[in-house]
């Protein structure tokens, strides 16, 4: 894998265009960039060789599938605690991503809730192992996006 590709505009161009609605065609990129499919095709490959495109994904609407709140939680585990703490997040589905942090925290996890009775249930299958501080979402005013691409 490159380490640093080289993104021309068509690249970046395409990488764009995918990432508004990762389930455009190949024919519709082609026309979107004034190029043939199969060159389209083509490109779109190097840059997943490249590992530029790792995935193509769904984004999914929490609120719509019922979870109203949404919270962040800082996780600091207890001395000797990181490996379980570690496996133990991902392993909550009630944590929707999680980054593990330099500083006084290990972990910076996103929890999805249905109402804040769910809070509790979800911070006790770790408490034994970790310091938690939590704050409710209010709003998202920048969801995850692109790097630069340029």
């Amino acid at each position: 894998m490159n380490e640093n590709p080289a993104l021309d505009e068509t690249d970046r161009r395409l990488v764009e265009l995918l990432t508004a609605n990762a389930r455009t065609t190949a024919a519709d990129l082609a026309r979107q960039v004034g190029m043939s499919p199969p060159s389209v095709a083509d490109r779109l490959r190097r840059l997943e060789d490249s590992g530029v495109i790792g995935s193509y994904t769904l984004e999914i609407d929490p609120a719509a599938l019922g979870y109203s709140l949404q919270a962040i939680v800082r996780i600091r585990p207890l001395p000797g605690q990181l490996r379980k703490v570690e496996q133990l997040i991902p392993a909550i589905p009630a944590f929707v991503e999680c980054d593990k942090v330099t500083g006084e925290d290990c972990f910076y996890a996103r929890v999805v809730l249905r109402s804040i009775g769910e809070l509790d249930a979800v911070l006790d299958r770790i408490v034994e192992y970790a310091e938690t501080n939590t704050a409710l979402v209010k709003s998202t005013p920048l969801k995850r996006r692109l790097p630069p691409l340029r």
